[in-house]
């Protein structure tokens, strides 16, 4: 509806609902702002209106209740947008008071958050010009969701895709009408679909600010890609969608969610409450500064204007204040309740469970009432569990449901295929759900997201073609991104057209994904490590929206024999549940079979190479964990030489060869329907491969 009248007649409103709220009277606005002592909001007819056409100021006697400021604009329509000024004390050193009356403020409960005019948005300048500062939009819109409802798949069944929206389908060759958007994810849906995952992670998609990157590199023209610069934790992004400057951005969201579910496709979003845009001292005032910022953010107890930094981004959001601690649960249950999601990735999670002068907490209210929350009872929680002040924590989160990217899985993973000795008894733990992480706070392999690479780092194809990072394109001199990359470029470093060495690196890529979809705990898959992407070493593409950050989509045929491999390995996976155990693999019976649930092996069955130091073998047989499933035998080489392996002999069983990652494509994967018995006691595995067996 258009904003064509005013000024409007105000009424006194309440202070709950935080937000804007649609009412049979009008719009009812609140926010949060414990030390003000005055209040304006001021309505815009659309994102670019030079000037707004009604500033209401809020009288303190009628319009404030508590620490909030409150106000019901009669017969306001939607489509309105806002923005709020304060008015208090600017005593930055001794409270963290950093009021301006001149500043306008997004609210944080903002719906929807429109930079149809962020042409005058300048972070870097001195001090926002007025009326340049984002806007928030009043949203009323009707939704028919047919039916949808949250994906309920139990978590040992969860196989997870982390892709970026906007990078996924940007790419020329994505052939979507909206590249770069929720709806162009849509038309991807079918090969997301065939690829046989559970559940997509979106990178953020709450609305970040582009610019917040260090000057020198937005000069040279590049921005906040990956989007961990939250500011709208209630709004999609809007440079995600294709009419943002309509309010389209729930319907949009809304429509991307509700065809992934049609599809069995559950949505997890990647969350950053850790910070905010807003940054440290200096940074740009948006909407928590200007409102409470000694509320809303950790500060140094001496001096205010300090703005304590565990996330690397300038600021630490307060995330156990009572007030900070309703506003993230509020967020996240908006999301379940309103939009369907499934789940939730904790970005930096660790910082969530520091106190207001930055000091770890036992018990962080925040992180249990996510655990506890009603709303969020099915969701999917999963932390990335440490921080860039060096706190620590997988395997120690609190609660039954806390999920953890398992960096440990990560590192043990890249050692072992990349051929450090020495490392086979840490190895077997990572495939029976890492129990030396998670077995003494009572939790179960179902809580370790196993990953060999993510979104932070080298891509699949890098981590077997690289062994140092070339970050230049980022313009910080090849500072940033780790040189951690416990990688192996197999003989030469970047680019070859060397046969061996490109074939030696698609057996290790093979080799990797292998283990991780093998193990115990949770899979999660990079987007495009399928078809072998690259980011041409570059290993922190966060400002690099452009094709080095973007899924080329002329791969999916050019490497059809990693993707035919990768989706072979997953229906693997999906058909045998004693990859899927709740509980960690202990070599005894379970639910009264006459097998262990594991028997580890070496060379000869029965022999695991425990006190080898040099040992880089391993073989394992898992017993069937339903009787309408196989067996499995996995036979694992990472030495530089061919072994022989003798075969374990199970009554009653013969085994059939699946995978053999030291094979060209086609016979590195057999489907059930061809595969051939074995009919030798012992087979040669190649050097540097995997082979594996289903018996019946």
């Amino acid at each position: 509806m258009p904003v064509d009248q005013g000024p409007y007649q105000i009424l006194p409103g309440r202070r709950y609902p935080n937000g804007a709220s649609v009412e049979d009277d009008g719009v009812n606005f609140s926010v949060f702002s414990r030390h003000a002592c005055g209040a304006e909001l001021l309505l815009y007819r659309s994102a670019d209106s030079a000037e707004p056409f009604q500033v209401v100021r809020l009288d303190p006697e009628v319009n404030h209740t508590f620490f909030y400021w409150h106000v019901l604009v009669v017969d306001l329509p939607p489509g309105t947008h806002y923005t709020w000024r304060m008015e208090g004390p600017f005593e930055p050193r001794a409270h963290g008071w950093c009021f301006d009356a001149g500043t306008e403020l997004l609210d944080p409960w903002a719906r929807a958050v429109n930079l149809s005019h962020w042409d005058r948005w300048n972070r870097l300048n001195k001090g926002v010009q007025p009326h340049d500062s984002p806007r928030a939009l009043v949203l009323a819109e009707e939704y028919d969701w047919e039916g949808d409802a949250p994906i309920r798949l139990p978590t040992e069944q969860t196989i997870i895709y982390e892709l970026h929206v906007g990078g996924f389908t940007r790419h020329a060759s994505s052939g979507v009408h909206h590249p770069g958007t929720f709806i162009g994810l849509i038309e991807k849906i079918p090969y997301l679909r065939d690829l046989g995952i559970t559940h997509v992670e979106l990178m953020p998609v709450m609305a970040f600010d582009e610019q917040d990157v260090p000057p020198g590199v937005w000069e040279a023209g590049l921005r906040n890609f990956w989007g961990y610069s939250s500011f709208g934790f209630f709004s999609p992004h809007p440079g995600y969608c294709v009419t943002p400057e309509q309010g389209t951005h729930r319907r949009e969201f809304r429509d991307m969610v509700k065809a992934l579910h049609k599809a069995g496709i559950g949505v997890i979003m990647d969350v950053v409450f850790n910070h905010t845009s807003e940054g440290g001292n200096g940074g740009p005032i948006m909407s928590f500064k200007g409102l409470g910022n000694e509320t809303f953010y950790c500060l140094d107890s001496l001096d205010k204007r300090i703005y304590l930094d565990f996330t690397g981004c300038g600021n630490t959001v307060n995330a156990n204040h009572p007030v900070v601690s309703r506003f993230i649960i509020d967020a996240l249950e908006y999301w379940v309740r309103e939009m369907h999601v499934d789940g939730f990735r904790f970005d930096l999670a660790s910082a969530m469970a520091r106190d207001s002068d930055g000091r770890p907490m036992a018990n962080p209210p925040v992180l249990w009432a996510i655990e506890l929350s009603d709303t969020l009872n099915a969701s999917k929680i999963i932390a990335e569990a440490w921080d860039a002040a060096g706190l620590y924590q997988v395997g120690s989160f609190p609660g039954y449901r806390w999920m953890e990217w398992n960096g440990c899985f990560r590192d043990s993973v890249r050692r072992f295929v990349r051929g450090d000795p020495g490392l086979v008894p840490e190895i077997a733990t990572r495939l029976a759900g890492s129990s030396d992480l998670y077995q003494a706070n009572l939790r179960q392999p179902i809580n370790s997201v196993n990953f060999v690479t993510c979104h932070d780092g080298f891509t699949l194809w890098d981590l077997v073609s690289y062994e140092r990072k070339y970050n230049r394109a980022n313009r910080e001199e090849n500072r940033d991104g780790t040189d951690n990359n416990l990688s192996w470029n197999c003989g030469v470093e970047g680019e070859t057209e060397n046969p061996e060495i490109l074939a030696l690196r698609r057996r290790q890529a093979k080799n990797l994904l292998t283990l991780m979809f093998v193990s115990q705990g949770v899979p999660m898959l990079l987007a495009g490590d399928e078809v072998l992407r690259t980011q041409q070493g570059n290993n922190n593409t966060w400002c690099q929206d452009n094709p080095l950050g973007w899924f080329d989509w002329s791969l999916v045929e050019r490497n059809g024999d990693m993707l035919r491999f990768v989706r072979g390995l997953i229906a693997l996976r999906k058909r045998h549940a004693s990859l899927r155990r709740r509980h960690f693999l202990s070599g005894k019976p379970r639910n009264g079979s006459d097998f262990p649930d594991v028997v580890w092996h070496g060379t000869t069955p029965g022999n695991p190479p425990w006190d080898d130091p040099e040992a880089r073998v391993l073989a394992f047989t898992l017993a069937r964990a339903r009787q309408d499933e196989d067996s499995l035998c996995v036979l694992v080489n990472m030495d530089a030489e061919s072994k022989r392996f003798e075969i374990p002999t199970i009554a009653q069983c013969r085994w059939y060869t699946a995978l053999d990652t030291g094979r060209a494509s086609p016979t590195d994967l057999i489907l059930p329907e061809d595969q051939i018995a074995l009919e030798t006691a012992s087979v040669l595995v190649r050097s540097r491969s995997i082979q594996i067996f289903e018996g019946r």
